[in-house]
């Protein structure tokens, strides 16, 4: 399994939403870059990152943070928000960026994730961003008629290199992992899932084997969640299997 600590940008700062509410947003770091050098002197091996600003606008609007932590750190970053079409895949992946997450397009033009995967191997994710169930899209400001799993159904055969699913109404809150759900979900598809959580121990359990990798975010913030602790664990289950 793989511990993504999330960097998710504001107006050009880190900062964690409670539910995906843009006004509801706290900054822990003023400069991204330099969060993004501690989380890989702490050890960690991959970056979460999401231009929220883009996913609301539909196109990359933090783009100087996403280059400069790109130009800060040599491990593999992950990008979501605002990636609509594969003008703008191909613009991160030339930048640097080692996979692309689609969510809002995955949605609304399903034929742009199959290209993308077609032409970019393993460098393709796609989000999952439920709320009751229902994905919901633009920033999470919109909920579709799509159920999570509808869509993680819809990818499995495509070749995208990851499903990554969020509970929205748990995101920001400490409110843990829903983790029935995340395990149904992965149980459901061939491919593996990526789940947003703040209790490491609870995806190492036999159950959860198929949930590849977690999103660490306000947890890991707020210091309720010991990433020394977090990254021994996994590195644990690692050399158990």
């Amino acid at each position: 399994m793989i511990l993504f600590p999330a960097i998710d940008l504001k107006d050009g700062a880190c900062v964690r939403l409670e539910q995906g509410d843009m006004t509801r947003a706290t900054v822990f770091h003023r400069d991204p870059a330099a969060q993004a050098q501690a989380f890989e002197a702490l050890g960690f091996e991959y970056l979460h990152v999401v231009d929220l600003d883009g996913a609301f606008a539909g196109k990359p609007v933090n783009v100087a943070a996403v280059e400069r932590i790109i130009e800060a750190t040599k491990i593999p970053l992950q990008l979501g928000g605002g990636i609509r079409n594969i003008a703008t895949i191909e613009s991160w992946l030339d930048k640097g960026i080692t996979r692309v997450i689609i969510g809002t397009a995955a949605v609304r033009d399903p034929a742009l994730v199959t290209k993308a995967a077609s032409l970019y191997s393993a460098r393709v994710a796609v989000a999952l961003d439920a709320r009751d169930g229902m994905v919901a899209v633009a920033g999470w400001a919109e909920t579709s008629e799509l159920s999570a799993f509808d869509i993680a159904k819809r990818f499995e055969d495509v070749g995208v290199a990851a499903l990554i699913h969020t509970d929205i109404s748990r995101d920001g809150l400490l409110a843990g992992l829903n983790l029935d759900a995340a395990i149904a979900l992965a149980e459901a598809i061939t491919g593996m899932l990526t789940a947003s959580i703040a209790d490491v121990a609870a995806l190492l359990q036999p159950c959860a084997k198929k949930l590849a990798g977690a999103i660490a975010g306000r947890a890991l913030y707020d210091g309720r969640l010991d990433p020394t602790e977090a990254l021994r664990l996994i590195r644990k289950a690692r050399a158990a299997t």
